[in-house]
Formats: C-alpha cells, sequence, structure tokens
C-alpha cells in the first residue's frame, strides 16, 4: 500500500535521506571515516555500535550540532548544508534525546510552546498549542493531558510530550537516541507501538540504542559502526542478536555469561526493615529487607529513582539509616564507617564511578590502592612503596585487560569501559564477601560488558555474595539466581530466576505487585 504523501500531521514526508562519504575529524581523533547511511519513509532504522564508535558524531551532523569535513547529505535527492539545528528543524527533523529536554514547572502545553513565536504578537496562545496538541494526541496515540504539570507525569509520558514536540514543529524525521534507557518494559512496548504507527504512517525514524533485544524486536534495518567506519548492514529479519554483537566488536561474543552451579552458603548481607530518607528529605527507602547469600547473585530490579542508590549508599555507610539494621556476616554495620563497612568485607562498585568510583586526576595505579594506600605492603611509616604499588597495578592491569599505554597513566584517559575494569579490579582483588554492583556495565561498549559480567559471575563461584542493581534487564535476567523489584522505595516481591519474565518484572517495577 502507498504511503500517503503528506503525514497525518499535515507535513511533507521525507521520502529518501542519505549521508554519504561523511567525514568528521577532530584533534587526533577520527570520529567519522566515510561513513554511509540513509533512511527511507516508513522505517524504523537502528543505528548500532560501541562508545565511540561515531554514532553520535554522525547524528550530531544530520541535527546541525556539527559539520561534516567530507561528504554530503541529501534530501529526496537534493543536497542539503545543515548549520544549525534551526536548519533541521525547518527540513523536517527533530531529535528525541536520552535525557529529556522538558522544564518541570511547566505545562505540557507551555513545554512545546517554549522557543516558538506566539501568534497573538506579544500575547500567549496557550489556546492554540493546546488544540493542536489535542489533534496530534488524536492523530497518533500520545495519551498526554496538555494542561498537567510535567513534574506529574511519568517518564513515558515525558517522553511522549518529547515527541510531541517534535511532531509539532513539523518532524518527519524523528533520530531517537537510546529513548528507552528509562522506560518500563511496558512502556518501551507501547513507546514502539507509537513508533510504529508513526513509521506506518509515512515518518522516517532513526534508532540509536545498544539494546539488541530491542532492535531485534522493533526495527526494520540495521547499520553498525565501528572504529568510526561502516561495518555492516542488513535487514532486521536476516540477522541475529549475535551477529550484530560481532559486527559490532569484530569477533565472537559471549551475549550470556555461563554460569556453573554453585551451592548457596550462609547469609552474607542481611537487611532488616531499612529505612532512608533522599537526599532532599523525603523518604527514599521504606522498611526494605533482603538477605543475601554466599554464592549467590541477586539482582535488584526497577526503574531508575525508585531507591537503588540510595539502598547501594545505605549498604556501603555513605546514607545513614533512618531505622532498621544491615549486618554482614552477623555484625551489625548500620551506624559504621565505610572504612570499617570495607574491613568487614564489603566491596561496592557506585553506580557513579567518576564522581564515586575513582580520582580522575590519580594515575591508574594510585587509583587501585586507594581502598589500602596506608597499609603493608603498599605503606609503611606512612611512606609508600612505589615499587610495590606499580607491580601489583601491572598486575591487576594485565589480569583484567585492561587497555592502558602505562599504569601511570591518568585514568581520566581511560574509556568508560577501561575505567570500569580498574574499579573492577580494586574491588574484587580484596577477595569481598559481599560485593555491591550498581550499574556496572552503564555506559560500556558490548565487548567491555562481556567481560565485566563474566568477572561478576566468576566472584559468586568464589562464593562472594552479589547485590546487582541494575536497570538493564537483560543483564538481571543474565546474571542474577534471584531477582528483587523495587518501586518507590519498598521491595515489591522477590522471584527465583525460572519465575522471572520481562513481563512479570515489568508489572512489579510498574508497581503492581
Amino acid at each position: 500500500m502507498a504511503i500517503a504523501k503528506l503525514l497525518p500531521s499535515g507535513h511533507p514526508r521525507i521520502d529518501h535521506m542519505e549521508m554519504r562519504h561523511i567525514s568528521k575529524r577532530f584533534p587526533g581523533v577520527i570520529a567519522n571515516d566515510r561513513v554511509n547511511f540513509d533512511v527511507r519513509a516508513g522505517e524504523i532504522h537502528a543505528l548500532l555500535g560501541e562508545n565511540g564508535a561515531g554514532k553520535s558524531t554522525l547524528m550530531r551532523q544530520l541535527y546541525g550540532l556539527y559539520q561534516p569535513d567530507e561528504g554530503e547529505i541529501i534530501f529526496d535527492g537534493q543536497g542539503k548544508t545543515i548549520l544549525s539545528p534551526n536548519d533541521a528543524i525547518k527540513l523536517g527533523i527533530g531529535m528525541i534525546h536520552q535525557h529529556f529536554m522538558l522544564v518541570n514547572s511547566l505545562t505540557v502545553a507551555e513545554n512545546v510552546a517554549l522557543g516558538l513565536k506566539s501568534s497573538k504578537g506579544f500575547l500567549t496562545d496557550l489556546d492554540v498549542v493546546v488544540k493542536r496538541i489535542e489533534e496530534l494526541t488524536k492523530l497518533y496515540g500520545l495519551k498526554v493531558d496538555p494542561h498537567a504539570y510535567i513534574w506529574q507525569l511519568s517518564v513515558g509520558e515525558q517522553q511522549r510530550v518529547e515527541i510531541i514536540k517534535a511532531l509539532y514543529r513539523g518532524a518527519a524525521l524523528l533520530i531517537l537516541d537510546e529513548p528507552t534507557a528509562v522506560l518500563t518494559p511496558q512502556e518501551v512496548n507501547e513507546f514502539f507501538a507509537i513508533l510504529g504507527q508513526m513509521a506506518s504512517e509515512g515518518h522516517a525514524l532513526i534508532f540509536i540504542s545498544h539494546k539488541l533485544g530491542e532492535v531485534m524486536d522493533f526495527t526494520h534495518r540495521v547499520t553498525v559502526l565501528r572504529d568510526g567506519k561502516n561495518a555492516g548492514e542488513t535487514l532486521t529479519k536476516d540477522t541475529s542478536k549475535t551477529e550484530l554483537a560481532e559486527m559490532m566488536v569484530g569477533r565472537q561474543l559471549k551475549l550470556v555469561p555461563d554460569k556453573a552451579p554453585v551451592k548457596v552458603g550462609q547469609a552474607r548481607l542481611m537487611l532488616k526493615n531499612v529505612s532512608a530518607l533522599s537526599d532532599r528529605g523525603l523518604p527514599a527507602l521504606k522498611q526494605v529487607s533482603l538477605e543475601l547469600r554466599a554464592g549467590e547473585i541477586l539482582g535488584l530490579a526497577g526503574v531508575s529513582g525508585n531507591g537503588q542508590l540510595e539502598l547501594a549508599e545505605v549498604i556501603a555507610g555513605l546514607r545513614p539509616l533512618s531505622a532498621g539494621q544491615v549486618l554482614i556476616d552477623g555484625q551489625d554495620i548500620s551506624r559504621k564507617s565505610p572504612a570499617q563497612i570495607i574491613e568487614r568485607g564489603l566491596s561496592y562498585i557506585p553506580e557513579e564511578r567518576n564522581r564515586d568510583g575513582m580520582i580522575k586526576d590519580f594515575n591508574i595505579a594510585e587509583n587501585l590502592i586507594l581502598r589500602e594506600n596506608n597499609k603493608a605492603p603498599y605503606a609503611k611509616n606512612g611512606l609508600l612503596n612505589f615499587s610495590v604499588i606499580t607491580k601489583t597495578a601491572q598486575t591487576l592491569v594485565q589480569q583484567f585487560t585492561v587497555k592502558t599505554p602505562s599504569v601511570e597513566t591518568p585514568i581520566k584517559n581511560l574509556s568508560g569501559g577501561n575505567a570500569q575494569k580498574v574499579i573492577l579490579a580494586r574491588e574484587l582483588s580484596r577477595n569481598p564477601s559481599v560485593l555491591i554492583a550498581a550499574q556496572p556495565t552503564r555506559g560500556v561498549d558490548i565487548g567491555a560488558s562481556e567481560y565485566l559480567r563474566d568477572q561478576i559471575v566468576r566472584q559468586r563461584e568464589k562464593g562472594t555474595a552479589t547485590l546487582l542493581i541494575s536497570e538493564d534487564l537483560d543483564e538481571i535476567l543474565a546474571l542474577s539466581d534471584r531477582i528483587a523489584i523495587i518501586f518507590h522505595g519498598e521491595i515489591m516481591g522477590i522471584l527465583a530466576r525460572e519465575e522471572a519474565s520481562l513481563e512479570r518484572i515489568g508489572l512489579m517495577i510498574a508497581g503492581e505487585a
């Protein structure tokens, strides 16, 4: 069936957008090297690649944030120069960012109207905006109240507002940058239902993601970049997650680590009716009780902002409890300092690695001994033993395959995956009895993610009790022996891995028992 020339919104559609032989250089880096990419009306085209592969640079050129050094951008057979996002918007390009560009204290209509000229001169024309939003919500099935304030909306509803903003401005081609990172599985399904409808009505959609499952389930075509170059292009129906992963990294990958049977031991970590406040002084944890045993991985699943950060910080001694108890190997650590808790056998991989996991201006060797810098063999009588520190660091860098010219390299110069490997090396080399791993693979390449997950599984075989906190449900399902679901600071339930499914976890994440 032929697609109508005009979109339901009344704006002209873009039949075919091509980026031909695009090159973009920065000092010392070729971010894009003669890259080809295209998208057609009526399709969802996934753009895949590891961090640093050139995806974002390519899309920033399409949206006018950068200009190509070489190559051309062609719309329906005509070459175009895009010098700014304003030029992109005039051409019918919209971009939905991973972190929403919304003002919480304003209504949906006020957010949509921001930056646009009023039809009434100096007076606001929110009545006109509201009417048009209502038309768009009916056309595309975007259920949003134009009069609601952003802070009153769920994350999924806020994302619909971003789509409405783009459609209001006439977007025929939408760039979607990691759009599902903060959504529940049910919201993801609703989101892709909307995208599927938009594609069927003639929109061209570019979907940037690292979630191979979503790419396989919801897209029509995939282009993979590796090291700034085209690594392959295929119809989604003609490929698999394994093939796409290999295309991204240039070698075979294990997407799910091998987990040997492990005999679960005694309780290592116990939380009894733990409550705590957020940084704003509001209840963040409410009567949380958990038991974590030797040799098991307990996954904690939930949408960001439901108490995961506060729970990790309470266990690590970085946030005070308002009620309850935390015990490691039967010893109450509820009021202990972080240093005392570390002495009891805790290792902690924090969610915010740049802020909490390392000192960016220190080199790799210095970061590797942060936990024990005042103890033998690294120090004696207040003086550091640099030869021992260097030798230990070299051993760990080799053992954890950290890519670096030297252990003297500042950690801020490493990629996200290699910096995370340094943190993992420091924490696991201490042979902890309890490991808290918060978002261990967030922002990390698929190759480094494979390695990090494998190391967490190996730790399980050593008898470590691991609390895995992740918003990636595929990761939770792949690694966990049991899965706890947190919602608004409360544990909604704990499932054995064999009882768990994406659908069941998704309902519990959304607050349905």
